[in-house]
Formats: structure tokens, sequence, C-alpha cells
């Protein structure tokens, strides 16, 4: 099956049959509903298209119309994210992947631009500032993207793990959908780690616990899909059966909504004040706001 999606719901859906070595859970609050697929096999995993892990899925409305951090949406993003965390308080990398100058690319490096980093922060500098409980350690980066720095992002993110030694690491990337309606309104958090580029057919390394050394959690929400794909769901023709004679150099297209620059900065801001909030449990999201 051709996927074109970097998301394990659309994957399971696309399949749309039960599958030995999947378990699938749902949750829901008022404004955010949790979608959670085990997958637990390498013959599960191959037929889905994904890494043998645990992916959490949260829908939501549009963030191009949800300027407003709501508690709904904040509480089930900040839990997803605790659930994926290793148990301890050892220090935490933030990596922003993807391009800043590109609109649809820029969710990793304007996420990463509003975490609290406080690795160089010593006791008793938090003591000075009214800090009442020790912060967990973070440090955060941008890694970049090949073609502007021509070093890979996997290879820049290990590189910073040597020196830094983190309990873990967190990815922040830009996804690809196949369906419209996905776009801006879908979270996807998975402990499997990243390949960038991947949904849109220009895979980079993996960056995963196998290549850094240490878990990777990859958080990323879809801002693109391919013109295939979209042209498959608004015909309402299969990409199968789709004629692809009338849609020359269409598998070369990358379509992102009109409002890609306030979807982002909305995203951006609410997956920080989530990582925060996951990161230093001893602060209130009021205060975190303050230090963003």
């Amino acid at each position: 099956m051709d996927f074109r999606t970097d998301l394990a719901l659309e994957r399971k859906e696309m399949v749309n049959e039960d599958i030995d070595g999947v378990e699938v859970s749902n949750f829901e609050n008022e404004e955010c509903k949790t979608t959670v697929i085990e997958i637990k096999t390498d013959k599960a995993a191959k037929r889905l298209g994904k890494g043998v892990g645990k992916y959490i899925t949260l829908e939501m409305n549009n963030f191009s119309n949800e300027a407003a951090v709501s508690d709904g949406r904040l509480k089930a993003l900040t839990e997803s994210i605790k659930q994926l965390l290793p148990k301890g308080n050892g220090t935490v990398l933030v990596a922003g992947v993807g391009n800043e100058d590109i609109t649809s690319d820029a969710l990793g490096p304007d996420t990463a631009s509003l975490i609290f980093a406080t690795r160089h922060i010593d006791k008793e500098i938090q003591r000075v500032a009214g800090f009442t409980e020790d912060l967990r350690p973070v440090a955060v980066v941008s890694a970049g993207v090949l073609g502007k720095t021509g070093i890979e992002s996997g290879e820049y993110i290990k590189s910073i793990c040597e020196a830094v030694k983190p309990q873990c690491v967190i990815t922040i990337d830009a996804l690809a959908a196949e369906r419209v309606e996905r776009l801006g309104t879908t979270v996807q958090m998975s402990d499997t780690g990243i390949a960038p580029g991947s949904g849109i057919g220009n895979t980079r390394a993996r960056i995963d616990e196998e290549f850094i050394g240490v878990p990777v959690i990859a958080i990323g929400v879809p801002t693109v899909v391919d013109a295939i794909a979209l042209s498959a769901e608004l015909s309402g023709v299969s990409r199968e059966k789709l004629d692809k004679s009338k849609l020359k150099g269409g598998e070369r297209m990358i379509v992102a909504p009109k409002d890609i620059d306030l979807l982002v900065k909305n995203a951006s801001y609410l997956l920080a004040l989530s990582i925060n909030c996951a990161l230093q449990p001893t602060l209130t999201a009021q205060e975190i706001y303050t230090l963003m």
C-alpha cells in the first residue's frame, strides 16, 4: 500500500481491518479526542509501515481558529507527553526539526524558540529567582535542514547529545497527512523517533534511539498534504483508481492551507506550552507563560 502520510492513525484507517499486534484505545474530553495506537510486533509494524511503539494522536479544533490556549487541549497534550517521558528527572534535549524559512516546515524551529531552557540555571540562581522547587534541566536546539547546513538533522542532534548527555530527546517536526481535515487539527506523538520528510517522499536519516543513543519522543502537526491525495479526496476516487494522466506533475506537488502562517504560529505556541508544562510540573501554566 502506498502511504503518503506520517500519521499512524491514518495508516490504520487505510488498512481498515483489525491487525494482530496492534492495540487501539480512545479517550475524550470536551475539547480533544485522543487515540492511542500501540504496535507490538514487527509483522504489524510492516503492515502499517510504522515502527514498533506507541503513537498518541490528539484531534481538536483547527489551530487557525483557536488562538486561545484552552484547559482541555493543554491538559490532554501535557498528559500525553508525560506518558512518553522516561521516569526520572534527567536532562531533556528539545530539538526543533525543519526549515524556518518555509512556513509549512517551520513548526519545529518555531516551537523550539519558545521552550524554557533551564540546563544553565544552577540551584543558587533558581533560589535567587524565586523558584521554590528544582527545575528539570532542559536544553534546546534547532537542527536546521541538510540543504542549508550540510548536516543531517540526526547527525546534528546526535553530536549535541554526546556533549549534553540527555536522558531523552523530544523532536518537533511538521508532518504530512493523507486527508485535508487533518491539517492543523491533529497532533501526533510517538516514542519511536522520526524520519524527517518521509510523509512527502523526501526521507532523511532516522532520528531514533538506535541512532541517537537515548529515547526519542517525536511530536508533530500535519501542515501539508500531497496533491495526489488531495485530488483523490476531493474527487471521491481512491488513490489507486485515480487517473494520474490528468494530474501530470501532481506527484511533485505538496499543498498547504492558505492560513498556514496562522496555523503554525498557534500550533507552535500550544505545543511549546504543553512541552514546558510536562517538563516543569512544579510550575503552573501561568508561571510558564511568563517565562516563554
